[in-house]
This record gives C-alpha cells, structure tokens and sequence, in this order.
C-alpha cells in the first residue's frame, strides 16, 4: 500500500502555547505526516512498532520517548510487529520561539533546555530512564485545565528531559535540512566542508590541513569530539543528502547514488541498506511525496 506524506494542520491556534493529546488505542494506524509545529510524543506498550522520524527507522521497546523541534520533520510509528491492543499514546505539540534572541532561553536556567532543543531538530530519543522520570509528570499535565499551570509543568518536564546527555539524535543532519554543530571550532569547521562538499572526493589530509593537524592527530582528534571515524561520518552525511533525494525527487537511484559522493551503485545500496535497514527503493515507497492537507 502507497504511503504519504500528511502535512498535519495542527489543533494549536496562533493563541495557544500547546496542545495535550493522551489516548489509549488498540494500534497505530497514523501515516507518515510532518507539521510545523514542534512535538513530544511518549508511547507505552508499543513494543515491536517501528518508528520513522527523518531517514531513522527503528523498533520501538515498550517505551518511547521522543522530541522532535525541526519544522516539517517526517515521522511517524508504525504497527510493523506489534501485537498489543492496550497502546497509550501521550502527545504534546507546542511552539517555543528559542531563536527569538529578545526571550531569555539562550541564559541559565533554560540553557539546558535550549541545548536540548537544538539537538532535537534531528529528532531526540530518550532512555527508559528519562520516560520512567516523567510518565506521572505527563499523565498529570493531560488533565490539567489551568493552562498557566500546565505550562510551567511542561517546562518541568522539558527540564528534567535535559539532564539525560545520553539522549540520541535520530535522523542525519543532512536529511532533517538542519546546521550541523560542535563545542568545537575545528570540528564545526570541517562538518561544514564535508557539507558543502560530499559530493566530491574528500580527503584526510585536505582536513586536516584545514585545521592545522596532521593526518593521525586529526582523525583521532575526530572520533573523540564526535564519537565516530572519519569515514563513517562521512558515508552518514552522504546518505542523508541521498535520502533526502529519494523524498523530495523523481531521479533514479543511480542518478542520487554518483550526485552524492559514491562510486559505486553497489556500494551504495549496499551501506543504505546497513544504516537505514532498507534498500533505496524500499525507502522512496515510503516517503512517497504527495501532500494532504489534515
């Protein structure tokens, strides 16, 4: 069956701060959808659902926890193999203007948040800890009706979300069309070069020159700040422009394969297939772009 992209019209009215939906449901049935607005969605007993935000794909445990900041972001849980008939769903849409310079979320206390916050524009997983941490917290702000109240728990609960540094970010930041960024000026200036140029060669002495290092020096530099080779980073970014590309074009997948840096259709579909669990094809049929308006 053909899936498509819903581009979601939220419940949010330009006067409304956020919109709480707490359901009990017997499956997800939910397409593929994106929105404007930002959201924080909690699943309990969905174990064997697969969730999809950006070009992540994943089986979900029997909690979910996830933050999604980025505008227009994908997403979407699927049933895949889940088999219960008792799935709470807690979903929180909302819209915090953070760049707003003229607002105090840039400062202490609500750095932590702002961190978070632009670590979600690829769509922020937690761990179990983090959903067992605030489960009472949501429940109890779905049946809030003092909105000025309800407000600041949610904060409560965006605080206590912050201090779990071992959130993951899910979707490639080339996909999810946001900044990369680093603590680091040397690692942000060569994630910018590979940015601007992964579709060409790129080569470790090139960067290194960039940032003054020699060659082993920098790739170890490298994997310490980000966690990852060289290399691997690299196929990351590429792939995340070629899924992009699948979503958004018509072109072949041959056509993506070479625009994005790889040399060879096999070793392309091959590594696609390794990082999002599926060949190119088998990704596009889900993204298929037709827009609805809901």
């Amino acid at each position: 069956m053909e899936s498509k992209v819903l581009h979601e019209i939220t419940p949010l009215s330009e006067h409304e701060f956020m919109y709480v939906a707490d359901r009990r449901k017997h499956e997800f049935d939910y397409p593929i959808h994106c929105h404007e607005v930002m959201e924080l969605n909690f699943v309990a007993g969905g174990a064997g659902a697969r969730r999809i935000v950006g070009d992540s794909s994943e089986v979900i445990g029997d909690l979910d926890l996830v933050l999604i900041t980025s505008s227009n972001l994908e997403h979407v849980w699927e049933q895949h193999e889940c088999k219960s008939t008792d799935i709470h769903e807690i979903t929180i849409q909302f819209f915090i203007p953070f760049e707003d310079e003229l607002l105090p979320f840039h400062k202490n206390p609500y750095k932590p948040i702002y961190k978070m916050m632009q670590r979600a524009k690829r769509g922020l997983a937690f761990p179990m800890e983090a959903s067992l941490t605030v489960y009472h917290m949501l429940t109890e702000l779905s049946v809030d009706h003092d909105s000025f109240y309800a407000v600041q728990r949610f904060f409560d609960i965006l605080y206590e979300l912050s201090k779990f540094d071992d959130a993951r970010e899910l979707s490639s930041s080339s996909f999810a069309k946001v900044d990369v960024g680093s603590e680091s000026r040397r690692v942000l200036k060569v994630k910018g070069y590979i940015d601007s140029h992964y579709k060409d060669e790129i080569r470790l002495d090139t960067l290194a020159d960039l940032v003054g290092m020699t060659p082993t020096a920098f790739s170890r530099f490298f994997h310490q700040r980000t966690g990852k080779a060289l290399s691997e980073y690299i196929v990351d970014v590429r792939l995340g422009y070629a899924a992009r590309r699948l979503v958004d074009t018509t072109d072949s997948v041959s056509e993506i394969c070479y625009s994005c840096g790889f040399n060879t259709l096999s070793n392309f579909n091959r590594l696609f297939r390794k990082r999002k669990g599926c060949n190119p094809t088998e990704f596009r049929e889900k993204y298929q772009k037709t827009k609805i308006i809901v």
